[in-house]
């Protein structure tokens, strides 16, 4: 049986959003198009690093860098606006990795959730 072939069809698009999740085991970066459509995407255990080096500032910075240049080679990315998610060790040096590279900064905007007194707590232990 024969399977259509997936062109792969660099589309150019100057600006879009990029989405950074850092949790505290490991830091995901996305980068999409105004609309959502996600263009490319990385993590830091698809570049190598394993176990506790996930979750470092350096695979985080590794991470990050890779994908802008994946981007703004294929696609031309040149302006953004950043969307930051979560309190993991990568969140602040993968900022400083979009900061140092080609891509101009439009807006920085924390989406991390944060709860209006989510849960009931547990009942009192005792012992």
């Amino acid at each position: 049986m024969n399977t259509p072939q997936r062109k792969s069809k660099n589309k150019i698009v100057e600006s879009g959003k990029i989405f950074i999740t850092a949790t505290f085991n490991n830091t995901l970066v996305s980068v999409s198009d105004e609309k959502g459509a996600v263009l490319t995407t990385g993590s830091s255990g698809m570049h190598g690093f394993s176990g506790a080096r996930k979750s470092t500032p350096y695979a985080a910075t590794v991470t990050t860098e890779a994908v802008l240049k994946k981007v703004s080679n294929d696609n031309g990315f040149r302006k953004a606006v950043v969307f930051v998610k979560g309190i993991g060790p990568g969140r602040e040096a993968a900022l400083r990795a979009i900061k140092s590279s080609s891509v101009d900064i439009d807006t920085i905007i924390d989406v991390t959730p944060v709860p209006h007194n989510g849960v009931r707590p547990p009942k009192v232990r005792r012992v």
